[in-house]
């Protein structure tokens, strides 16, 4: 589709979203932060060489420290290039298919600390094999059934790892 002036008509997919040098930069961000945490927890518990050797946050503070590094320099680069990357990060087209995933999967998170990880995958799984899927019922209830009682037997009665209950496994004695 064209305008008068000659230019294509932006479409679903190849609408701006957000630049690769905005994602770089906010990207480099996180992981400073993500290396800031790492770096201060690690000079909590001991980050230096004590007489017996390293202290237990001696690696972790100078892996943190090399990502703090890494992470200014690619944040310096992202901000004062002279040839930036204005680029699309990703079409719209393709946001969407992300966040059709992203979304669910932070709810599902969220749910875990709500109702426990068996009933929230339960409700994972028929979620998405209903919405994305398309399966009809008469499938999504076995597997959605089924896949976390199965986890609950591997973890909690043959390995013996408890993962995170809810209501209802407390109130069945779990």
């Amino acid at each position: 589709m064209s305008t008068e002036s000659g230019h294509s008509a932006p479409t679903a997919h190849n609408e701006k979203t957000v630049t690769n040098r905005t994602m770089d930069a906010a990207v480099a961000v996180l992981f400073m932060a993500l290396a800031a945490v790492v770096m201060s927890d690690s000079w909590r518990v001991g980050a230096s060489w004590a007489s017996d050797g390293p202290q237990a946050g001696y690696f972790p503070f100078y892996v943190g420290l090399i990502m703090f590094i890494a992470s200014t320099v690619t944040l310096v680069t992202a901000l004062v290039s002279r040839h930036p990357d204005l680029g699309n990060f990703v079409d719209r087209s393709q946001l969407v298919s992300v966040m059709q995933v992203l979304i669910p999967t932070t709810v599902y998170v969220g749910l875990i600390f709500l109702v426990g990880i068996y009933l929230a995958s339960a409700v994972f799984i028929a979620f998405f094999m209903w919405w994305l899927g398309k399966y009809p019922v008469a499938k999504i209830i076995p597997v959605a059934v089924g896949v976390p009682l199965a986890l609950f037997v591997m973890f909690e009665i043959w390995f013996l790892v408890p993962l995170p209950k809810g209501p209802l496994e407390t109130a069945l004695g779990y």
